[in-house]
């Protein structure tokens, strides 16, 4: 690596064109000037033709300042973005499930039609995708269902997410038997969430695997069409269904003791959030 001392010499010595002005400039003695020079130029070659009361830069002398300059642009690039984390200017970058997405994007978006200079880069994933995302800085922020043990990330509690019985409204269910007869909807999370919330509210039945498989949808946003059109039941978290326009048309069992997930906010531990990222969770959590 060339030595930042003997750079800034030789470009103060560009724009000075004398050895001793050049000393005056940078609070050094001439003769340490000249060592600068020296070093440099048996690394690189000839960097000035010495004439009298004259120096002239040689080609290799330009490409030197042309990487001076580089240097001193870079690092300006630098301190801007340093000094300018900004509240409201910048990228939210956030990697959440589906289903507390569905609520958490809308909201960004008001977010971002407050401030135009915020961009809002959300994606949708799995727990597993969400923490190697943020293990590898690919998104700054980003949601679980668990709390993650790993050192480098670090968690906090956002919320919290029951699962919810969604038949088709108008359906009056009272037992198992009105569950097997109306039939199940299901989808990636379905059967597992089912067995976690049924065995709950009819303790000892056979389990979701004895009730009609009536659909499947992989799409988080459309599990709650075939239920609306009276296709079948579900279960889902919470925020899904809120998600979901047309309430009027599907209805919220009671199923007495709650399944609650917790929604776990993590980040990389090692260094502080930015001020847009901080700015977005005050704003998620005041609406949620």
């Amino acid at each position: 690596m060339i030595n930042p001392q003997w750079l800034n010499t030789f470009a103060v010595l560009v724009e000075k064109g004398n050895f001793t002005r050049t000393a005056e400039a940078i609070g050094i003695t001439q003769a340490a000037v000249s060592q600068h020079i020296s070093r440099l130029e048996e690394e690189y070659g000839t960097l000035f033709l010495r004439r009298s009361r004259q120096l002239e830069i040689t080609p290799i002398g330009e490409h030197l300042l042309s990487y001076v300059n580089d240097i001193d642009c870079a690092e300006k690039r630098l301190q801007q973005k340093l000094i300018q984390d900004d509240a409201h200017i910048g990228e939210i970058s956030l990697i959440t499930p589906g289903s507390i997405g569905l609520t958490l994007y809308p909201l960004l978006l008001q977010l971002q039609t407050a401030f135009s200079q915020l961009k809002i880069h959300h994606r949708f994933a799995p727990d597993n995708e969400i923490l190697s995302a943020i293990l590898a800085n690919q998104h700054e922020l980003g949601m679980v269902t668990f709390k993650p043990s790993d050192p480098s990330i670090c968690s906090s509690h956002f919320t919290e997410e029951p699962l919810e019985l969604v038949v088709p409204a108008g359906q009056k269910i009272t037992s198992w038997q009105d569950l097997q007869r109306l039939g199940f909807i299901s989808h990636p999370d379905g059967e597992a969430m089912a067995t976690r919330l049924l065995s709950r509210k009819y303790p000892g039945s056979p389990g979701i695997q004895e009730i009609p498989c009536k659909g499947f949808i992989n799409q988080i946003s459309l599990i709650l069409e075939p239920v609306a059109k009276g296709l079948g039941f579900t279960v889902i978290p919470r925020y899904a269904r809120k998600a979901f326009e047309r309430q009027e048309e599907i209805y919220v069992v009671e199923c007495g003791s709650q399944v609650v997930d917790t929604i776990w906010l993590i980040h990389r531990a090692e260094w502080p959030l930015s001020r847009r990222a901080q700015t977005a969770i005050a704003y998620l959590k005041s609406k949620i």
